[in-house]
């Protein structure tokens, strides 16, 4: 997935953003043959009349036979465990992932990105679990997560209403743990998550993106509306409470509460920039324990975003965060209206395509 609309994605990371991501792929079916496959559309790295073209095809091949189905495919993968997207040769892709599997389920070589073979229609739930059937014997890193009749006419790119994207940073002195390693941006310094609100206000609205558009964007302007930034401070997704807190927890909700741990979450991040050192009694840490780093999710919503946009964002919130840029350069950096302006950008390994959003029946 790649986090930004000049090259389209779909509901967490991409190859471009190397991370846990979700495609949304255009699957035409049709019933003239048992067990064929289809023409799936991925919505990355196509040009926007390449895109219409193909959309028009489909429509066509849809008009001559009344018993195709096109389909909305969710793709949930590790970015990091292939080397790109598209198709290329000896190496390990998403589409040659998928192709692979497809080719399983209907017994015949299919292209993902530019077939129009044809398969009979089956039951959403049916495609899903032979296709992950499939993709499990391979190497586990994707899956599909859903999938949805859709219209003719229908495009995952265009018709996307909204898309949601999350960066995970982990901050501390020590390194990341093993479990950890790509999968957030580990930043040793210290973070002030207070003067990172205040960075996203000046960044929310209609405004010339300029200074957060990477080369080679597709995007005919560079003015875009986000709806939505802000941080949050969470417990690392892998947290294991110690002896000590598992005791604490206990004597505060009593030995019958349901969810201890999640009230204890709750009891910790109710402060605007919770102490995890303080909550999780690391002064008099065990040996083989590990200190805990401090958690920050970064969060993008809008309707379509410019190429590598949220990523250039994050990496001057970071700044912010770390003391290196001020509030009055955030708003510098917005109005130079150039991408040399910009803190250097976020690395991919903590981005996240968090969801997509249509208007489906």
């Amino acid at each position: 997935m790649s986090d930004d609309g000049g090259r389209p994605s779909q509901v967490a990371g991409s190859p471009d953003s190397r991370h846990d991501s979700k495609r949304s792929l255009d699957v035409p079916l049709e019933s003239s043959k048992p067990s064929k496959l289809s023409r799936s559309m991925p919505e990355g790295e196509v040009g926007v009349e390449e895109a219409k073209d193909r959309v028009e095809e489909g429509r066509e091949i849809m008009s001559q036979n009344h018993r195709i189905q096109r389909y909305l495919v969710a793709v949930e993968y590790i970015g990091t465990r292939f080397s790109g997207s598209q198709k290329q040769p000896n190496c390990r892709t998403v589409v040659g992932v998928l192709e692979e599997a497809f080719h399983k389920f209907v017994g015949q070589p299919v292209s993902i990105f530019c077939s129009s073979r044809t398969l009979p229609p089956h039951e959403p739930g049916v495609v899903r679990r032979a296709v992950n059937h499939f993709l499990q014997k391979n190497e586990g890193d994707i899956m599909v997560i859903d999938v949805r009749r859709v219209p003719a006419d229908f495009h995952a790119r265009f018709k996307a209403l909204e898309r949601t994207y999350h960066y995970r940073i982990l901050s501390g002195p020590e390194p990341l743990s093993t479990f950890e390693k790509e999968r957030a941006w580990h930043v040793p310094e210290d973070i002030d998550i207070l003067a990172m609100k205040k960075a996203c206000s000046i960044l929310v609205g209609c405004h010339d993106f300029s200074s957060f558009r990477a080369a080679g964007c597709q995007a005919n302007s560079p003015i875009k509306t986000l709806d939505e930034l802000n941080v949050t401070e969470v417990f690392p997704s892998l947290y294991f409470p110690s002896i000590s807190e598992r005791t604490e927890v206990e004597s505060l909700n009593g030995h019958h509460s349901k969810t201890p741990e999640l009230e204890s979450f709750t009891e910790c991040s109710n402060v605007s920039h919770m102490s995890v050192g303080k909550c999780n009694a690391e002064s008099g840490r065990e040996f083989g324990r590990r200190s805990r780093h401090h958690c920050y999710v970064i969060t993008a919503r809008a309707r379509s975003f410019l190429y590598h946009q949220v990523r250039l964002m994050v990496g001057v919130l970071k700044s912010v965060g770390t003391g290196d840029l001020t509030f009055s350069n955030v708003e510098k950096i917005l109005n130079a209206k150039t991408i040399a302006a910009a803190s250097p950008m976020a690395p991919a390994c903590g981005l996240y395509l968090g969801n997509v959003k249509y208007d489906l029946p």
